[in-house]
């Protein structure tokens, strides 16, 4: 069994671990309902734009909070429950599309999702107003990357498939704090590709390395999310359901139809939007601040 071979059978593996911990969670927090119309169309939506290569964590925290159905505290655990099927699907759909070395790829992965397991239980602890800032900050961080890729500001990169020396070792410890930061809602992808490029890596090199890393990390988030209880159940089926029709549609377009210029203009349009989600988080961080300050008044 080669390396992606192998990292293939531990996504599987993962995965049934990941369900497993789904149903504990529901029997054992007595969660209840069933999905919702809305965020089945946001899963469609954000998963069909994450197989295109726009990513999907900052348009779902925008579009939820345009909702105002998930609780801010719920979204990071909301976001790696539910988009999980998306990044299972793309990951066997697209990981042999693009030859990236494997040793490198292995490695990458395993420290994504060491990073993601950390992250989620220090995620699973912080106070709402703290999540608020945090993902705030990171929509802020999301709608400029957006910017950098339609304005041609990234890396051009390299040719190569893989990296030696220092920079094999350096590119897995940063994948390690992109999967601990991928649970307060900061995607990888963009990260990613700059960080390869600069090491003189092919930008193409991204894309199988993210969509393993998510393909890995998300499941294994998830495992502390259900064990804190912090994702909303209803929303995350909504998005795994809606996972099933974007991902297949997107895959799709990617091999029949060119979309480039499309994309582009799809991206500008969820720079807006992201912006303005990100205005409303930090805003309602404040709001938390200024009732924190009021009552503490009050009760001196």
């Amino acid at each position: 069994m080669n390396l992606t071979s192998a990292v293939l059978a531990v996504l599987v593996l993962v995965n049934v671990a990941f369900g497993v911990g789904w149903l504990l969670a529901r029997r054992r927090q007595h969660l209840r309902g069933r999905p919702q119309v809305a965020d089945v169309a946001i899963g469609s939506l954000t998963t069909f734009l994450d197989t295109l290569g726009i990513g999907s964590f900052a348009p779902t925290t925008a579009l939820l909070k345009f909702r105002g159905k998930v609780a801010d505290e719920l979204i990071p655990g909301t976001l790696n429950v539910g988009l999980n099927a998306a990044a299972f699907i793309e990951t066997f759909l697209l990981i042999g599309l693009v030859k990236v070395q494997p040793a490198l790829l292995a490695a990458m992965v395993a420290s994504a999702a060491a990073g993601a397991w950390l992250g989620s239980g220090i995620v699973s602890r912080m106070p709402r107003r703290s999540i608020q800032l945090f993902m705030g900050a990171a929509l802020l961080i999301a709608a400029g990357f957006f910017a950098m890729t339609n304005l041609g500001a990234f890396p051009e990169g390299g040719v190569t498939m893989g990296l030696a020396g220092w920079k094999f070792p350096f590119a897995v410890a940063v994948s390690f704090v992109l999967g601990a930061l991928m649970c307060v809602g900061i995607g990888n992808y963009a990260p990613l590709m700059i960080l390869l490029s600069l090491l003189g890596m092919d930008p193409l090199a991204a894309y199988p390395i993210m969509m393993a890393s998510d393909g890995l990390l998300q499941p294994v988030a998830s495992l502390g999310f259900f064990r804190s209880g912090r994702f909303s159940h209803v929303a995350s089926l909504g998005l795994t359901l809606g996972s099933f029709i974007g991902v297949p549609l997107a895959y799709w377009l990617m091999k029949y139809v060119v979309m480039r210029s499309q994309i582009r203009a799809v991206r500008w349009l969820i720079i807006a939007v992201v912006i303005y989600s990100a205005t409303a988080m930090l805003l309602s961080a404040r709001r938390e601040r200024l009732a924190a300050r009021a009552a503490a008044a009050t009760a001196g």
